[in-house]
């Protein structure tokens, strides 16, 4: 088991929401996270993303923003590429 450094609480909004604390986000440099549960502990760690073609990634779905909240088959994006690049 590992020992914990630095523990304190941490209040949750009424939205669910936490305020990660600075000295980590400085010492991370993260701007994304990755969250774990692990039974009813929530692991926090850095997300390390690697931006293929010198960061000229968009994104070109999101399913909030253009489905409603719902998902989109591999299947059925590759097809609206295809349609795309026509």
């Amino acid at each position: 088991m590992q020992t914990v450094l630095n523990a304190r609480i941490q209040n949750i909004t009424s939205k669910g929401q936490i305020t990660l604390p600075v000295a980590w986000r400085r010492k991370t440099k993260a701007a994304q996270i990755v969250l774990r549960v692990k039974g009813e502990m929530v692991e926090i760690v850095p997300a390390e993303i690697t931006i293929r073609g010198g960061g000229k990634e968009y994104t070109v779905f999101d399913a909030l923003r253009d489905n409603k909240g719902r998902g989109l088959k591999a299947s059925d994006l590759l097809t609206l590429l295809k349609k795309m690049n026509a």
